[in-house]
Order: structure tokens, then C-alpha cells, then sequence
């Protein structure tokens, strides 16, 4: 066999699995796991969203931009606190058994209440979200490298959220053709809560925005020219985190026999109170690695 076609075949035999992107496959609440369902699969009890594919969203005008490629509503709805800890696992393949192939791009939280009604009921086409948590890069690494070497996202929703009924939509951007108009690729997931307990805090409505309606196409942030340029500051798109968060919150340690090894905070600016919508700098969320024996990473 020649060196070109040896090189043929190989792009051919990687292409089908860059090609094939991914979905959240589980989220655990403190402790307690709730599998979510494979895409366009046959449709068990969850709390987590289903999509019908695994490929992304685009362009940013999209409706599936809102919890991802033809969403339907779950069925159950989960128990959670202010100050809970999540962690979400995002994986590749349409059988959930390969990691998350992508490395460039934000990892993102938002939340918003299912107004008047449980989550497993609310149409969310018109929901106003504002933004918990968004982590870039640690120097010239992105986090959502971590994501496709294994690592679990972790995530502390806010500790003074008021009770209710909300929708956590968490979001990983790939940016690798964001070079181009139009060429970045979106993936959300919802998931659907109930949070207990009796704090009182609300995102203001400056903090808000919809889903069409947060991102535009050759916003910074999504169009990114300089995404491969070293030393070139990345602006997160969307709103900056709602003031209701408090500044600092850091994610916990996931649940492990052993332990884990937290990933370096990202060199950031806070971005403080904003318009709804508009651009801001970076802010802080941190991401750690599961216990890759127990959860079974997987190598490619």
C-alpha cells in the first residue's frame, strides 16, 4: 500500500467520527445520577432533554439553538437546592461510547424558570435565560479539552436562587471552524429541575435573554477569526453571568473513590452588570476529572 492511500484511508476512517459530535449522556445532583436517552433512540423516563441527532445546531438563529436539535420535553422533572452540585457528561458517537470529540471552543451554563408550570410541561421556545457559569481557556488550553479527554463538567447552581421550577440549559461550543461566518457549531442540553428551599434571588431582567435571540453570527465569540491566534483574548457571546451569582463560586470536587485533581483557574476578568445580551470578557467556573476507572473513560 502506497503512503497517499495509506493517508486516504486513514482520513476516511477518522472523518466519520470528528463528524459525529455528541449529547449529554448523564447528569448527576449531589450524588444521585439520572441517565439521559440516546438521540433519536427509543425514550425512557429522564430529566434530560432529548434530541433527535447528535450533529450541532447551526446557525445561531436556529430554534433547536434552544435546548438542542429537535428537543422534546422529559418526563421527569429532579430535586435540587441552591448551592447544589452538578456534573454533566458529555460524550461522542450516537451510542454515547466515545468521548466528546471537539477541544476549541466555551463551555457555558444559563438557567430559566419554567414559568406557571413544571418543566416536564413548559414549552421553553420563549424562555428568558440568564448565564451561571462560563469557562474559556487556562492559557493557550481550552477546558473543553478536558471534556474530550473524559473529564465530567462540573457545575454549583447559585446559592441564593429562589425556589421554583427551572430549566438548566449547559452548552458546549465548538469553535474549530469558527474562522469562518457561520461555521461555529452549537450543542445545548436542558435539563429540567425543581429547586428547593427559601432564598430569594432573581436574575434581573438586564440579565436576560431568549434562545433564538442571545447569539448572533459574526458576533465575537462565534465568529472568531484569531481562534487559532496565540495570545488572542476570547469574548464569551451571550449575556455576562447574571449578578444573582455570586462572585467566586467555584465548582466542588465530582463524587470519587479518589482524589481528583483540579484543573488551574483561568486567567479571567469578572464582567459584572450589562445590557441583556451583550459581549463581555471571560469569567470563572472550574472543571475537574471523574474517576476515569469508575466511569470508564474512553481512549481515541
Amino acid at each position: 500500500m502506497t503512503a497517499s492511500s495509506s493517508l486516504v484511508l486513514f482520513l476516511f476512517a477518522i472523518i466519520p467520527f470528528v463528524a459525529s459530535h455528541g449529547f449529554v449522556k448523564e447528569v448527576t445532583i449531589d450524588g444521585t445520577s439520572y441517565q439521559g436517552n440516546l438521540p433519536g433512540g427509543t425514550t425512557s423516563p429522564s430529566i434530560i432533554r432529548q434530541i433527535s441527532t447528535i450533529g450541532p445546531v447551526q446557525p445561531a438563529t436556529n430554534p433547536s439553538i434552544n435546548c438542542g436539535m429537535n428537543a422534546t420535553l422529559a418526563s421527569l422533572v429532579a430535586s435540587a437546592n441552591p448551592g447544589s452540585q452538578l456534573q454533566i457528561h458529555w460524550v461522542g458517537s450516537s451510542d454515547g461510547t466515545s468521548n466528546w470529540p471537539h477541544e476549541t471552543g466555551p463551555i457555558m451554563a444559563y438557567m430559566a424558570e419554567c414559568v406557571n408550570t413544571t418543566c416536564d410541561k413548559y414549552d421553553s421556545t420563549n424562555a428568558e435565560w440568564f448565564k451561571i457559569n462560563e469557562l474559556g481557556m487556562d492559557g493557550s488550553i481550552w477546558y473543553q479539552t478536558l471534556i474530550s479527554q473524559g473529564a465530567w463538567a462540573n457545575l454549583t447552581l447559585p446559592s441564593n436562587i429562589a425556589p421554583g421550577n427551572y430549566l438548566l440549559r449547559h452548552e458546549l461550543i465548538s469553535l474549530q471552524n469558527a474562522g469562518s461566518i457561520g461555521g461555529a457549531e452549537f450543542y445545548p442540553s436542558c435539563t429540567q429541575l425543581k429547586i428547593g428551599g427559601s432564598q430569594n434571588g432573581v436574575a434581573p431582567s438586564d440579565d436576560l435573554c431568549t434562545f433564538p435571540g442571545g447569539y448572533n453570527e459574526t458576533a465575537p465569540g462565534i465568529y472568531d477569526p484569531d481562534v487559532y491566534n496565540p495570545g488572542s483574548t476570547y469574548v464569551f457571546p451571550g449575556p455576562p453571568v447574571a449578578t444573582l451569582v455570586a462572585p467566586g463560586t467555584s465548582s466542588p470536587a465530582p463524587n470519587s473513590t479518589s482524589t481528583p485533581t483540579q484543573a488551574p483557574n483561568p486567567t479571567s476578568t469578572s464582567s459584572g452588570n450589562s445590557a441583556s445580551c451583550q459581549l463581555q470578557p471571560s469569567n470563572n467556573l472550574n472543571l475537574r476529572r471523574r474517576h476515569l476507572s469508575k466511569f470508564k473513560r474512553h481512549l481515541f
